[in-house]
């Protein structure tokens, strides 16, 4: 049953994610794309917009990370029972795979807002006793299994999704927003419903309008890998052809097609499938009225991606609310009454006490220490400067940056003053690369151990991550430009008042003022590819060595007040701007309600 408050005739926005990250002890999401549609949907529930979100259920997670002896990621499988989160519902929709009717059923979970508005989150699920074995297992991992299970995945979010809606009696949403391109199927079920209202078999012109009119596309990432693709043969397997349903000898059709596709036959449709995919990006690109990046980097980075589409920007930000330490809201609450309500109320922690901002912060490291020290016994010490670096583990972020010189690294702590780091980050079960780099740190913290303490902590969530983020003294990002889209893990750190020394990328970028919200590493910002080779490394991991050693570690111990003042102003500037209700607000400006 669906409460009164969030009634089925008033939500007009639908959002689509393959991931929504809603608590640690729901672990539907891997990383930065889960957890910032996590706190989208919770601004929205602040800010009353009438909005339902649709993602798959992952009966078993991601996965949970054990690392061995010798720095090596194992994975396993996580163990959740769904019914103890929420609610089944008896609402069944279906689609159909390979000739197959494949069940699907939706879980609710309510988001509630500040003042006690909801947004519906219907998480989908297959395993149902009507379904084949394999079929029931369809919703089981998040990004699982080979191409034939990740389609399989995204027909059902795309296709389910809409379905599901329906059947839930969504027939006011005016706005379809697709969060990547896992979604973007869900714009062929909606060409269907266009043709289907005027009892016509294939779609027209007029059709793809209406749904481009719908759909909203925001992508996330400049890696091509990034961006899913099908063979057209295993995209006709899992659900047939759709050649009659697109009419080739229109011009426009087969325009459409071949920028959908990538390669087109002047004539008689789809040629040689061989060299034929469906790419799932170039199809939410075409079928949208609005595409976004998630930083103005990322959108310049984008158009060069996919040349002649128009793509606007909209920075990405976190929920204020769900990231900042207890210690702070508490602060925050006696200084700055309304922040939860109006982020940009933070502009207000110029007024802050100096000692009252210290004494919270230290409030929140001595937590984070003292667990740190639980679960490594490492012996970490809460007056020492301590760097975070915590995200998912890919080669391209470089989380083995800040040891490219140990020797180096050894003479900054013997002649300015002690550092130690905090590590946490999974890599994808397939990167190689990633957990070759969590290999790294960890044998880097063996030969370091008795200059530098290094913790890499196992399992990293949204719990993890808030305890770090808002208990570090400094947030510490080094990915390989132009490669980080937007990045959040900073913005988080800044709510707490914890700067930032990070690459110019993403919405550092425009986060970053020099000395005043924290510091850069290097100095390329034009968003031009970089050559990923051993200099570059080296140049970058410099920059870094001498921004520690001639301006952040004195500072923090030489010059409190003015480390302090460079706190303050991570919360004023960066805090008031980068977070979830500007977000939703630009989005609501303007994508939403034009």
């Amino acid at each position: 049953m669906i409460p009164q408050n969030h009634s089925l005739t008033d939500r007009t926005i639908a959002y689509f994610s393959m991931e929504i990250g809603i608590y640690a002890e729901i672990p539907t999401y891997s990383g930065g794309l889960g957890v910032l549609a996590g706190d989208t949907v919770r601004s929205a529930a602040d800010l009353s917009l009438p909005m339902v979100a649709v993602t798959l259920v992952h009966r078993k997670g991601y996965f949970y990370q054990k690392i061995s002896a010798d720095g090596w990621q194992i994975e396993e499988p996580v163990e959740w029972v769904v019914e103890d989160y929420m609610e089944e519902l008896p609402i069944r929709a279906s689609v159909t795979i390979e000739g197959r009717s494949v069940a699907i059923r939706p879980w609710l979970f309510e988001v509630w807002g500040a003042g006690g508005f909801r947004v519906p989150v219907y998480f989908l699920d297959t395993n149902l006793p009507e379904n084949a074995d394999g079929d029931r297992t369809l919703t089981d991992v998040l990004y699982g299994g080979d191409q034939y299970y990740r389609l399989c995945q995204e027909v059902i979010l795309g296709i389910g999704g809409v379905r599901i809606l329906r059947a839930l009696g969504y027939e006011r949403i005016s706005r379809f927003h697709m969060n990547e391109g896992h979604a973007a199927l869900l714009t062929l079920e909606l060409l269907d419903e266009e043709a289907r209202k005027e009892g016509r078999a294939k779609a027209s012109r007029n059709d793809v309008e209406a749904v481009r009119q719908k759909c909203i596309f925001t992508t996330h990432t400049p890696v091509p890998a990034g961006h899913d693709q099908f063979p057209v043969a295993l995209v006709r397997r899992l659900f047939g052809s759709r050649d009659d349903f697109w009419d080739l000898d229109d011009p426009f059709f087969l325009d459409l097609a071949t920028r959908v596709f990538g390669f087109i036959e002047a004539h008689g449709g789809i040629g040689d499938l061989s060299r034929v995919s469906l790419n799932m990006t170039r199809l939410a690109l075409n079928m949208s009225h609005y595409v976004n990046g998630v930083a103005k980097k990322h959108s310049d980075v984008s158009k060069q991606m996919f040349a002649g589409y128009d793509i606007s920007s909209i920075t990405n930000g976190v929920h204020a609310a769900t990231w900042v330490g207890v210690p702070f809201q508490i602060l925050y609450d006696t200084f700055i009454p309304g922040w939860r309500n109006d982020n940009f109320n933070f502009r207000y922690a110029l007024g802050i006490p100096n000692a009252m901002i210290w004494d919270a912060h230290m409030e929140q490291k001595k937590q984070l220490i003292e667990q740190v020290n639980r679960v490594t016994n490492i012996g970490m010490a809460a007056e020492v400067l301590t760097i975070g670096f915590a995200r998912r583990s890919a080669s391209y972020k470089r989380g083995d940056l800040f040891i490219t010189d140990p020797g180096r690294l050894k003479e900054i702590c013997a002649k300015t003053g002690n550092i130690q780091v905090i590590y946490a980050g999974k890599a994808h079960p397939q990167d190689q690369g990633g957990k070759e780099v969590i290999q790294r740190i960890c044998r880097a913290r063996e030969a370091l151990k008795k200059e530098i303490k290094i913790a890499y902590l196992e399992n990293y969530d949204m719990a993890l991550g808030k305890t770090i983020t808002s208990g570090v003294d400094l947030w510490l990002n080094t990915p390989q430009p132009p490669m980080e889209a937007s990045g959040t893990s900073g913005m988080k750190a800044a709510l707490n008042g914890v700067p930032s020394l990070s690459v110019l990328d993403g919405w550092w970028i425009e986060g970053c003022i020099e000395g005043l919200t924290g510091w850069s590493i290097g100095s390329r910002s034009d968003g031009a590819d970089v050559q990923q080779d051993n200099t570059n490394g080296f140049e970058d991991a410099r920059s870094l060595y001498d921004k520690l050693e001639r301006v952040i570690i004195p500072l923090y111990y030489h010059d409190r007040e003015r480390f302090i003042e460079v706190m303050r102003h991570c919360i004023a500037i960066n805090g008031s701007f980068f977070n979830t209700h500007r977000m939703i607000q630009q989005y609501v400006l303007n994508a939403y309600f034009l």
